[in-house]
Formats: structure tokens, C-alpha cells, sequence
């Protein structure tokens, strides 16, 4: 094989090590390699770049491992070419290992240019994903400390959750803070209900005539506070989200326009993708990249299996949310596809093929910068319409009627 880069370096990161290999020589000829180890400090990494940089280097390859390559790629970003590979696509030859070999393996890869690129975004949309991830780690942990709280409840033989259908809504929670006070009967704590449900009254003293101890007491006040405390933190971040995202005003309003897709939706796009589509190769590489692109595995000329990659989790996330949210939205193309998809392959790979249809769209209005449109629910029907006229007079003509077909007036 012939090299395409005449100075490059491979890192092999850790926590506390970062082991280089400095691989230079001419094209034709063979290079000559030199191996440092450096901590990880930001004085050790500048020293790093600087020694790098003193020898020309125009290209640094590393592994993605961890958080660890983060600071290393903050430290370099601006002054050399960097190649971020999937570890999983790094496999060294069969041996011993050890951090030089694999340092000298990455650089040898990147010199023949033999590391597939990861998609790193610029500095801004990495903080817009720093915002969204959390926060839906924050959703994570609040709807977990919900459920806890509820479990304790039904331990306590009350079962406000069967009555009312958010616990955690106005009246809930002024339920649950009377109870954690313990002064009111359940009679008087069934009074504090708000609009339609004063007419559950009857029903929501009887869910809360149960046996609330001062150990249940002290537990709800716990939880209800890590929940008050969330939501704010939740509030907090919305907040700094939509300052960040403001840049991308144009971007969140034509997201938005998807049906499925709301501005957290929208946002949780923007920082997993960005707005520069051309650093994907198309829609197709995109999805694979986002895992909801379908599964080829082919052997012998057969078609052995289908599933589709693990991908970016946290965008694959996002828009099968969306692609749910899509289905329910009636009179439209997602909400009619995903009902057939499902009937034939069920509902989770009718979610999913869903998902990929979301993303091509998202490519392509992020891609020419057009809006969405809605093609309608009549759109299938339309793609074939004399199989589509087959099937329905079929139907009837199954269930005892005469059908007479004539074209309607214009």
C-alpha cells in the first residue's frame, strides 16, 4: 500500500498516559517512527502539540476512547488534521499489545489513510450536546424518582395513582404535601382536588385513607424535593438551551415543521448533527451513522438477517421518540405508514423504519435549507392506485355487496 501522508501521528489515550508515535518519512520510502509518552495534564498536552508541530506533523489519528480523547482533541483542534476512529474498527494484528504497538498501529493506519473519520461537530454544537444529554439524563432521573415515589405510596396502601391520572399535577401535589404534613384526614385532603377532579372527591378520600407512618412521611419529603429540584435544574436548562440555540432560529422553526418533532426534539437534532450536512457523505451514510438505516448481511447470494446498527444512540433516541409521536398525528403520511408497517412487522420496527424516514428529512431540509412537506395520508394509495382500487373493492365485494365503480365528476 502506498502512503498518502507523509508526517502523521497515532495516540494511544488514557486516563493519565497519552503514548504518541511520530511516523515521518518520504512517500516510496520507509519511515522512521519515535514514540513519547506524555501526561495529560494541559501544560504535558501543549508540550505535546509543540513537539508535534516542531516536526511537521499534519495529521494526529486517535482513538475515540471514552471522555479520555476530549481534552486531547481541545488541545490539538486548530493545529493539525485529526482523525477520531472508532476503537471498534482499530484492531491490531494478533500479539502482544502493548501501548507503543498500539501507538505505532494508529500511526501506520493513518499514514495509508486507512481510519475511517468520526463525526466530531464544531465547539458550539459539542455544547449544545453537552445541554441535551444532561438534560435528558435530568428526565431520566426525575420520571425514576417519580415512579419511586408512587411505589412508596402503594406501600402506604395509597392508591392515588389509580384515581387521578398525574400525581405529580397540581392537585397531586398538594395532596402529597398535606400528607407529608400529616394534619388533614383524607376527606379534608380530598377537598384540595382542582376543577373536573372535585367530582372524583369520593373516590380519591377513599385512595387516600391508607397508612401514612412518619417513616413513609419522611421518605416522600426526601423524594418530592429531588423532584422540585429537578424541574428546576430542567427550567434552568431550557432556559440556557434556547440562548444557545438561538443562532438556529431558522434551523429549530424548519425542524419543527416535522411531525413528531417539537423544539426539544429539534434541538436534541441540531446538537447530535449540526447544520453542516456536507460533512456526510449523504442521507444513506447518515443513517447508518444514526442507526436506523435497515441491516444488509448478504453471504452466497442469500439475505441472512437484517437488524440495523447500534449507531448514535442518543440521536436513534431522539427520533424514534419522534417517529411515536409522529404516529398519532392524524391524517398524515408518518401516522399511515407506521399504521401498515405495523400490521406486517409490528410496532417497534414500524417506530424505527419511521425514525429513518424522519432523518432523511431532517438531511434534507438541513442540506437545501426548504421546508417540510406533508405528503398526506392518501399519498400510498396514490403511489399505486389501481392496486389500491383492487383491494378495497375486494373487500367489499367480501363482506356481500355488489360494487359498481364510476368516476366521480370533476
Amino acid at each position: 500500500m502506498e502512503a498518502i501522508v507523509k508526517c502523521c501521528a497515532g495516540l494511544d489515550v488514557h486516563q493519565a498516559t497519552v503514548v504518541v508515535c511520530l511516523n515521518n518519512g518520504a512517500f516510496g520510502e520507509r519511515s522512521s517512527k519515535e514514540i513519547r509518552t506524555y501526561g495529560t495534564t494541559c501544560q504535558e498536552l501543549r508540550e505535546m502539540r509543540d513537539w508535534l508541530r516542531g516536526a511537521d506533523c499534519t495529521l494526529v489519528a486517535m482513538e475515540s476512547t471514552g471522555v479520555y480523547w476530549k481534552p486531547v482533541y481541545a488541545e490539538l483542534e486548530g493545529y493539525f488534521e485529526i482523525v477520531v476512529g472508532n476503537a471498534h474498527h482499530i484492531k491490531n494484528v494478533p500479539g502482544r499489545k502493548t501501548d507503543a504497538k498500539d501507538c505505532d498501529w494508529i500511526s501506520d493506519l493513518a499514514r495509508h489513510g486507512l481510519i475511517a473519520k468520526s463525526f466530531v461537530p464544531p465547539r458550539p454544537i459539542r455544547d449544545l450536546r453537552d445541554l441535551t444529554r444532561y438534560r435528558r439524563r435530568l428526565k431520566q432521573a426525575q420520571a425514576a424518582e417519580r415512579n419511586r415515589l408512587i411505589k412508596l405510596l402503594e406501600s402506604a396502601s395509597i392508591k392515588l395513582s389509580g384515581v387521578i391520572s398525574d400525581v405529580f399535577g397540581v392537585s397531586g401535589r398538594a395532596m402529597l404535601l398535606a400528607m407529608i404534613e400529616g394534619e388533614q384526614s383524607p376527606d379534608e385532603m380530598a377537598q384540595l382536588a382542582q376543577k373536573r377532579m372535585k367530582r372524583k372527591q369520593p373516590e380519591i378520600a377513599r385512595a387516600l385513607d391508607g397508612r401514612v407512618e412518619e417513616h413513609h412521611r419522611f421518605l416522600l419529603r426526601l423524594q418530592l424535593g429531588r423532584i422540585v429540584a429537578a424541574e428546576n435544574d430542567i427550567e434552568q436548562l431550557d432556559q440556557r438551551l434556547r440562548e444557545k440555540l438561538a443562532p438556529y432560529d431558522r434551523e429549530l422553526g424548519l425542524l419543527m415543521q416535522i411531525p413528531g418533532v417539537d423544539w426539544i426534539g429539534a434541538a436534541e437534532l441540531i446538537a447530535e448533527l449540526g447544520v453542516d450536512m456536507s460533512v456526510f457523505r449523504g442521507s444513506g451514510p447518515l443513517a447508518a451513522w444514526g442507526g436506523v438505516c435497515p441491516g444488509s448481511y448478504e453471504s452466497a447470494g442469500r439475505q441472512r438477517g437484517g437488524k440495523v446498527r447500534k449507531g448514535n444512540v442518543w440521536l436513534k433516541t431522539t427520533l424514534v421518540t419522534a417517529a411515536i409521536a409522529a404516529a398519532k398525528k392524524k391524517r398524515t403520511y408518518y401516522a399511515e405508514k407506521f399504521r401498515r408497517l405495523a400490521a406486517k412487522r409490528g410496532k417497534m420496527r414500524a417506530a424505527v423504519a419511521i425514525a429513518h424516514k424522519i432523518l432523511l428529512a431532517v438531511y434534507h431540509i438541513l442540506a437545501k435549507g426548504t421546508e417540510y412537506k406533508e405528503l398526506g395520508a392518501a399519498y400510498l394509495d396514490q403511489l399505486n392506485q389501481n392496486r389500491a382500487v383492487d383491494n378495497l373493492t375486494r373487500r367489499l365485494q367480501a363482506l356481500g355487496y355488489d360494487v359498481k365503480l364510476e368516476p366521480k365528476a370533476a
